[in-house]
């Protein structure tokens, strides 16, 4: 028996489509969120909108600034030093749980994978990279078994997609991308998970100095431990999201 799929609330329609535009820049940072308008567009009431501007804001993603109204908030160069603190010590962690875990049928799954990736860098669409770029980490999330993983990043993804665009601009620092995801899966279902987790902590390394050199801010992450000792030293749990938050959506303001 399977079970019944409740259809989304309005409010989590909303959220979803406002987060969607502010993640891919079509609502800019400082930009003035009119409440009328955004429920005249969705043709919603605005209820719904103020609802999910409240969620929005408990995330950091739009700000309230009394009688100017809300605006979507600037991007907070010290937040993406903490999430790429927590995605080094994290994400090197997943994949060590994911060796652990892997399905059967995981060098398939891998490998369509990395062929929708290497085949939305070819394809020069930029959404498609992000979109496959997060479905990749998913995939490592979800095979690693820690819902407490997959919740808080799931959150933090939503924060890196609106700067990722502005990185992968750079054909070919998506195909180095890719590239390092691959080397990531070959250790992986080679059986290596200590290279794995290695492979995975030079990736998120080498985004996090794409990132801040978009965002104009030369901060560097530490050195890297010595690959035969490595293991995740700290977990920071930001906690599961508090609302609706989707990846992507559709839908269009």
């Amino acid at each position: 028996m399977e079970s019944i799929n409740q259809p989304k609330t309005l409010v989590e329609q909303t959220c979803e489509i406002l987060l969607d535009a502010i993640c891919s820049g079509e609502l800019a940072a400082g930009e003035r969120l009119n409440q009328d308008e955004i429920a005249t567009r969705l043709n919603v009431s605005r209820q719904p909108v103020n609802s999910a501007l409240s969620v929005l804001k408990s995330h950091g993603f739009v700000t309230d600034n009394g009688r100017r109204g809300v605006t979507v908030a600037p991007i907070d160069a010290e937040q993406f030093q903490y999430i790429y603190e927590y995605r080094t010590a994290i994400e090197p962690f997943a994949v060590t749980l994911a060796a652990k875990n892997l399905p059967d049928n995981a060098e398939t799954i891998a490998q369509e994978m990395l062929k929708k990736g290497n085949d939305a860098v070819r394809s020069g669409d930029q959404k498609a990279w992000l979109v496959a770029d997060m479905a990749f980490h998913e995939m490592i999330y979800q095979w690693g078994g820690n819902t407490v993983i997959q919740s808080s990043m799931r959150l933090n993804w939503q924060h890196i997609r609106r700067t990722m665009a502005e990185v992968l601009k750079d054909v070919s620092a998506a195909k180095v991308s890719w590239d390092e995801h691959t080397r990531i899966i070959q250790a992986l279902l080679g059986g290596d998970s200590d290279k794995a987790a290695l492979e995975m902590r030079k990736h998120i390394e080498a985004a996090h100095k794409k990132t801040f050199a978009s965002l104009g801010n030369p901060h560097i992450l530490p050195p890297l431990s010595d690959s035969s000792n490595f293991s995740p030293r700290r977990f920071v749990d930001l906690g599961p999201p508090r609302g609706p938050v989707a990846i992507q959506t559709n839908k269009r303001l």
